[in-house]
């Protein structure tokens, strides 16, 4: 299935940083993806988009995962010249992902 069938995301930017969130329909899915969104099947996934580290910080009082995305927008908004240099349409490629 694909994450955005069970789940929503949003994307923030912080210069050349994108941060994904990923946030299920329902709790009961929340332990699902801890288990199959792992940082190495994520950068796979934004092999071609994201070339620095990724850090993904599990927020359980919320039952939602954050995806710190390093070297993510062609160095940031004020300086790129990527159709989107915030890196809005990231949390759309990342429902994208098949789990």
């Amino acid at each position: 299935m694909k994450l955005y069938e069970i789940a929503h995301s949003r994307a923030g930017d912080k210069g050349n940083i994108s941060t994904l969130s990923l946030i299920p329909f329902e709790e009961s899915n929340y332990t699902l993806l801890k288990e199959k969104v792992t940082i190495e099947k994520l950068k796979v996934h934004l092999q071609h988009i994201v070339k620095g580290e990724i850090v993904r910080y599990e927020m359980d009082n919320v039952q939602a995962l954050l995806f710190v995305c390093q070297n993510a927008l062609e160095s940031g908004v004020t300086t790129s010249l990527s159709l989107d240099p915030h890196g809005k349409t990231l949390s759309s490629y990342l429902l994208e992902m098949e789990i």
